[in-house]
């Protein structure tokens, strides 16, 4: 017998969503009543009575737990029918694809992206829409609200739903469907892509290495390179998704993917090299001693994307992130597209795929993607790019070169200053916003600057406005340098710089990137006088 009960619970305080959902300590979630509260908040802002639900995750440390308990929540509010991945696991594109194929009212994804897992690590849910995309910001307020007041939350008192087999099963009245995590995210990506070319392309010789990083892309990564494309056994490494990430930390960048880094520049390194981070939706890119940096990637995509079938009558428009650099821009001024700058966050995309403006969207923070979800797809990205590979028969640093010499480059970095005490990084970015009326005509460090804004978006579908983006600073010589505070930790606060100059010159593209940037990292140490005043010698990351 299966019976609803109701379980009072405390509101709880500062827990308020973000673009990303919400994400906090492992063991907070797992405080009797944590995850309850923000599911029930969740489930009656949405309303989910008589719904088809999506559900699935990373399958970070308690994510098997917490699918349960939303499973019993879900039909304790009447959910109709919850499809669910396999063990619990979905890839946070995959997610969104089953989303629109299902026709569901929309789906919960368990992931703190490329945050760790364990125990002592970070846990995190969220709620995609019915377009597939992240809920828009007042779905996310509503949430907030609900979680302050909440006296009780709804649970089916049932036994757990066996997640390993394939099929249909029934808790209490809905209807629990377990599929296969991969198949509808192949079903959704294969007609893009030219998998004849690329199989050409691998039984060539070409060789490939994809670090999956113990994350949730192993099972799709093997399934389509080694499956459908005929890699060799051995190009997916790292690729059985653990609840810790083996111990690692999911994200793809040169820093925590040092193994495969190192891999591709050594004496035997492979033609290309990927990796993708924790739920699946963002990539990194790495040629024969050639790192391809996200803000490249995205311009490269977006000058080649029509070489695949799925683009071949081109691109109705790009979009990128404000911190991403102005390369993708250069692309659309060429090609005739349209093209917008908006906040980071993929939801902000998603209003622009949904009308048609855009076609590609990407973030400097790794993540790409086009309209065939409303995610970033790190593993689609990688798919991409060897479609390009194969239609061009040229190495990635050759693409690269031949992409500079068109367009010009931007040399672009990114300086992460991690865990900073929340007051100190609020108060310094409050500082820098005061004074920037006065900046434009001073010099620092030599250089000076031309003009200086705290960004704000428009949007040009539903017209709302976001504002408090971060703050940009344009320099003499075409640079410019973006202070932004990001909301993907759950440990103080992390202050990420963002520097750029573009340079037209050809002859001048051999400079390694840190060098070209280290005047413009001066005059930003010299404007904000970060590292004295937090007593750190430099950034934690630099990619």
């Amino acid at each position: 017998m299966t019976a609803v009960r109701r379980v009072p619970t405390q509101p709880i305080e500062g827990q308020k969503p973000g673009t990303s959902g919400l994400r906090k300590k492992t063991r907070v979630f797992m405080t009797p009543g944590y995850l309850e509260n923000y599911a029930e908040a969740t489930l009656q802002a949405v309303g989910v009575k008589g719904a088809t639900l999506i559900l699935g995750g990373d399958g970070r440390f308690f994510n098997d737990k917490a699918a349960q308990i939303l499973l019993k929540m879900a039909a304790a509010h009447g959910a109709a029918r919850v499809v669910v991945g396999r063990g619990a696991l979905l890839s946070t594109p995959a997610a969104s694809a089953l989303i629109r194929a299902r026709r569901a009212q929309g789906g919960f994804i368990m992931s703190a992206s490329h945050n760790p897992g364990g125990l002592d690590a970070d846990f995190g849910l969220k709620f995609n829409m019915a377009n597939g995309g992240p809920a828009p910001e007042s779905v996310t307020d509503a949430i907030f609200a609900l979680t302050k007041k909440l006296s009780e939350y709804l649970i089916l008192e049932a036994p757990d739903v066996d997640l390993a087999r394939l099929g249909e099963s029934r808790l209490g009245e809905m209807v629990v469907e377990v599929v296969d995590p991969v198949e509808c995210w192949r079903e959704t990506v294969a007609p893009l892509f030219d998998f004849e070319a690329i199989r050409a392309l691998f039984a060539s010789g070409f060789q490939m290495r994809f670090d999956a990083m113990h994350a949730v892309t192993g099972p799709y990564a093997k399934a389509i390179l080694e499956g459908d494309l005929g890699a060799p056994a051995g190009t997916v490494i790292n690729g059985e998704p653990s609840p810790d990430f083996g111990g690692g930390h999911p994200d793809p960048n040169p820093v925590w993917a040092k193994p495969l880094m190192d891999e591709m520049y050594g004496p035997a390194a492979p033609d290309f090299g990927a990796a993708s981070d924790g739920d699946g939706d963002r990539n990194m890119i790495v040629g024969r001693s050639c790192y391809v940096s996200p803000s490249d990637s995205l311009a490269v995509l977006a000058a080649n994307a029509p070489l695949a079938p799925g683009y071949a009558e081109g691109l109705a428009g790009v979009a990128r992130s404000m911190p991403t650099s102005r390369a993708a821009d250069r692309v659309a001024a060429a090609r005739g597209m349209n093209f917008f700058e908006t906040p980071t966050g993929w939801k902000f995309f998603g209003n622009l795929l949904d009308a048609g403006k855009v076609t590609l969207c990407g973030e400097e923070s790794a993540g790409t993607g086009s309209d065939h979800v409303r995610e970033k797809d790190g593993l689609w990205a990688v798919l991409l790019w060897l479609n390009i590979l194969a239609a061009r028969r040229q190495s990635v640093a050759e693409i690269l070169q031949a992409h500079w010499r068109e367009f010009g480059r931007d040399y672009y970095t990114r300086h992460d200053y991690e865990a900073l005490d929340s007051a100190f990084a609020e108060g310094l970015m409050n500082d820098l916003c005061a004074a920037l009326p006065s900046l434009p005509g001073k010099s620092f460090a030599g250089l000076a600057v031309e003009k200086a804004d705290e960004f704000a978006y428009r949007d040009p579908v539903d017209g709302s406005l976001t504002e408090r983006q971060g703050i940009r600073i344009y320099f003499a010589g075409d640079a410019r340098a973006v202070l932004r505070l990001s909301g993907t930790g759950t440990e103080g606060a992390t202050l990420r710089i963002y520097l750029e100059r573009f340079e037209p010159d050809p002859a001048r593209h051999a400079q390694d990137p840190q060098e070209a940037l280290a005047d413009l990292a001066a005059a930003v140490e010299a404007l904000t006088h970060l590292r004295a005043s937090s007593g750190r010698e430099g950034p934690d990351v630099r990619t």
